[in-house]
C-alpha cells in the first residue's frame, strides 16, 4: 500500500493484511467472531445486535482474553447521532475491604501481594457486568432476541472450534497455573500439555450454559441458579463474590465524553474509563505542533508522542477513578488552558522527568470489536476478563472462566485507586469514534491494557496528520512510555533509536505495544473499510448487497412451468 504520507515518513513499514469493504461492516479479533456479527446483520439485525453476537462468539474463539463472567465498555452511536457508553466494568464484592490484600511492596506503582491472591484465584474476582451491559444494549437498541445472538456462540461451544497459534500460544504461556485447576487443567493441558494449534476445543459444559442464558436471560448469572452456582464455588474457594454482589449489580449509561482535534471530534468514555479523558489531554497538547511536517516515526514526532503520554500518565494517577467515589476533575484536564499549561513545560530537545505516573498493571489481554451497519448506528466495544484466563480456574459444570479484575485496585489503603465495597474499577480501554462535521469517520479500539489509550491516540494521529489510510494507521509501528523506559516495535529502526536516547529517552525494543486493532472508515458515499492489524487474529468482513428492491413481483408469466 501506498500513501502521500511516505514522502514525509521516517519509518517506513509494509502491512500484512489486507482490508475488506462492504455497505455493513463487522471487525472483531477472531474471524469466527467476526462470522457471528455478520450472521446477525445477514438475519436482519443492527450493529448492536451484531456487537453482542461477537462478543458471545468472543467468550468461546478467545476464552483467554473476554467472557460473560468479565466487564468492558460498548460505546453506542445510534443512527440519530447521539452517543451512549454502556459501562459494564467490574465492581469490587460487597465484602471486599481496602486492606484485603497484603501488599509485597511500598512502591506505589507495584500492585503485587502475597500469594498474588489479587490476581490468581477466588480472591481476584470482581463483580462482572458483561451479560448485563450486553442484554442492556439488546433490549435497548437491537433488534433480535438474545436467543438468536447467543446461538452462533452455543454453536461453536458445542461443536468446537480449531485452536489457532494465537490461542495455543497464550494456553502454553499460563500452563503451569492452568493445571493447578482442574476443570482447565483437563480442557486446556490434557495430560500435562497444552492443546497446539490446529487441534479442535469442545466446550460443553460451557455449550449448555450458553442455552440456560439464552431461555433465562442475563438473571441466570445475576441472581439465578448460575450465579448460585458461581458464588458458592468461588466463597467455598475462599473468594468473596455473593450472589447478593451479582444480583444487585447495576449497569450505568454514560455520557459520551468529546473534545476536538483539528477540526475533528473526539469522542469516547469518561470516567471510570481514562481513555476519552487522556487521549482528549494529549491531543489538545498536540495541536499546536505540527506533527505532519515532523513526519511519522521521526525523532521530533516520537519525542513530542513520549513526552504527552508522560503528562498523561501523571495525570490519569492522580486523578481518574471511579467518579462515584473520586472527584474527577474531567473539564480542567480536556480544558484548552491546562493544555497550554502542559504544553510550555515541553522542551522539544530533551527528554523530561514529569511528575510520577503512578498506575495499576492493567491487562493487555483485553478483546475489542468495531461494528457498523447501513442505517447509521456504529459500536466500538472493549470488554475482558482481565488477565489471560482472568482468575485462572473454571466453574465447575459451567465452563465460564471468572475475571481477576481485583488486580486493578490499589491493594493499600488511603489512594485514588483503593479498594472500596462497590467500586467500579479504573480501565484503559478506548472504545473510540471520530466526527468530522457530524458524521462518523473512523470508529477504533484494540485490547492492551496501560497502551491502549496511547495507542488508539496514535492510530488518531495516523489519519489525521499523517493520511494514513485506515489499514496502515492500524499496523504502524507504535512507541509507548508512561515515563520511565520508551518502548518502540521493531520496525522503529536503530537511527531513530539513537536520535531518542540523544534526546534522554532510555529506549526498549519490544516485540508488540498492546494489541490487535479493529476499526472502520467511513467514505461519503456510503462504503465502509474495515481494517485489523497483525497484532492479533483480527478479520474484517464486510457485506455488500441487501434486500431485492421493494415491488419486485413475479407473475405468472414470467415463472416457468
Amino acid at each position: 500500500m501506498t500513501s502521500n504520507w511516505r514522502a514525509r515518513a521516517t519509518v517506513s513499514f509494509e502491512c500484512d493484511k489486507r482490508p475488506a469493504c462492504g455497505a455493513r461492516m463487522v471487525v472483531t479479533s477472531h474471524p469466527l467472531a467476526s462470522a457471528a456479527g455478520a450472521e446477525m446483520l445477514a438475519e436482519g439485525g443492527n450493529a448492536i445486535d451484531a456487537a453482542v453476537a461477537s462478543l458471545l462468539a468472543l467468550t468461546v474463539v478467545e476464552p483467554m482474553m473476554v467472557g460473560v463472567i468479565g466487564g468492558g465498555l460498548m460505546h453506542v452511536r445510534r443512527a440519530d447521532g447521539t452517543h451512549v457508553v454502556i459501562d459494564g466494568m467490574s465492581t469490587a464484592p460487597g465484602a471486599a475491604r481496602p486492606d484485603m490484600y497484603k501488599p509485597l511492596s511500598e512502591d506505589p506503582a507495584v500492585f503485587d501481594v502475597v500469594g498474588r491472591q489479587n490476581s490468581i484465584g477466588p480472591m481476584s474476582v470482581a463483580v462482572p457486568g458483561n451479560l448485563l451491559a450486553w442484554s442492556r444494549a439488546l433490549q435497548q437498541f437491537g433488534r433480535l432476541p438474545l436467543a438468536d445472538v447467543i446461538a452462533p456462540a452455543i454453536r461453536y461451544a458445542a461443536c468446537g472450534v480449531v485452536v489457532s497459534p494465537y490461542l495455543a500460544n497464550a494456553i502454553e504461556q499460563v500452563a503451569p497455573d492452568l493445571v493447578a485447576d482442574a476443570v482447565l487443567g483437563r480442557l486446556l493441558v490434557p495430560e500435562g500439555t497444552p492443546l497446539r494449534a490446529g487441534t479442535r476445543l469442545v466446550q460443553g459444559d460451557c455449550a449448555e450454559t450458553l442455552r440456560i442464558i439464552g431461555r433465562e436471560g442475563p438473571g441466570a448469572l445475576h441472581g439465578g441458579a448460575i450465579g448460585r452456582h458461581l458464588s458458592d464455588h468461588t466463597t467455598g474457594l475462599g473468594g468473596v463474590l455473593s450472589l447478593r454482589d451479582l444480583a444487585e449489580y447495576r449497569v450505568i449509561e454514560r455520557e459520551a465524553l468529546q473534545g476536538t482535534y483539528r477540526g475533528f471530534r473526539i469522542v469516547g468514555p469518561p470516567p471510570p474509563c481514562s481513555a476519552g479523558v487522556h487521549i482528549v489531554q494529549m491531543l489538545n497538547i498536540l495541536e499546536d505542533f505540527d506533527l505532519g511536517a515532523f513526519g511519522f516515526g521521526s525523532p521530533q514526532t516520537l519525542h513530542l508522542l513520549a513526552e504527552v503520554m508522560k503528562i498523561a500518565f501523571a495525570d490519569r494517577a492522580a486523578a481518574t477513578a471511579d467518579p462515584a467515589y473520586v472527584d474527577v476533575p474531567v473539564e480542567r484536564l480536556t480544558s484548552r488552558s491546562y493544555a497550554e499549561q502542559r504544553r510550555s513545560r515541553i522542551d522539544v530537545d530533551r527528554a523530561q522527568t514529569w511528575p510520577a505516573a503512578i498506575a495499576p498493571a492493567l491487562s493487555p489481554n483485553t478483546t475489542h470489536v468495531t461494528i457498523a451497519d447501513d442505517e447509521g448506528n456504529v459500536v466500538a466495544a472493549t470488554h475482558t476478563i482481565n488477565n489471560l484466563f482472568g482468575a485462572r480456574f473454571a466453574v465447575p459444570g459451567l465452563g465460564l472462566i471468572p475475571n481477576n479484575y481485583m488486580n486493578n485496585f490499589d491493594p493499600r489503603p488511603g489512594r485514588a485507586l483503593s479498594i472500596a465495597a462497590g467500586k467500579r474499577i479504573t480501565t484503559s480501554q478506548a472504545p473510540m469514534m471520530v466526527l468530522r462535521d457530524g458524521k462518523v469517520m473512523w470508529a477504533l479500539g484494540l485490547p492492551g491494557g496501560l497502551r491502549i489509550f496511547a495507542s488508539a491516540m496514535q492510530a488518531i494521529i495516523n489519519l489525521i496528520d499523517h493520511g494514513m489510510n485506515l489499514q496502515e494507521a492500524v499496523e504502524a509501528p507504535r512507541v509507548w512510555t508512561q515515563g520511565a523506559e520508551l518502548e518502540v516495535e521493531a520496525a522503529i529502526p536503530p537511527s531513530v533509536r539513537g536520535a531518542l536516547e540523544q534526546l534522554g529517552h532510555r529506549v526498549m525494543v519490544v516485540p508488540h505495544i498492546a494489541g490487535g486493532m479493529n476499526a472502520i472508515g467511513f467514505e461519503d458515499d456510503g462504503r465502509l473499510a474495515g481494517a485489523s492489524c497483525w497484532r492479533a487474529d483480527g478479520t474484517p468482513i464486510g457485506i455488500g448487497g441487501g434486500r431485492a428492491r421493494a415491488g419486485v413481483t413475479f407473475w405468472p408469466n414470467q415463472v416457468r412451468r
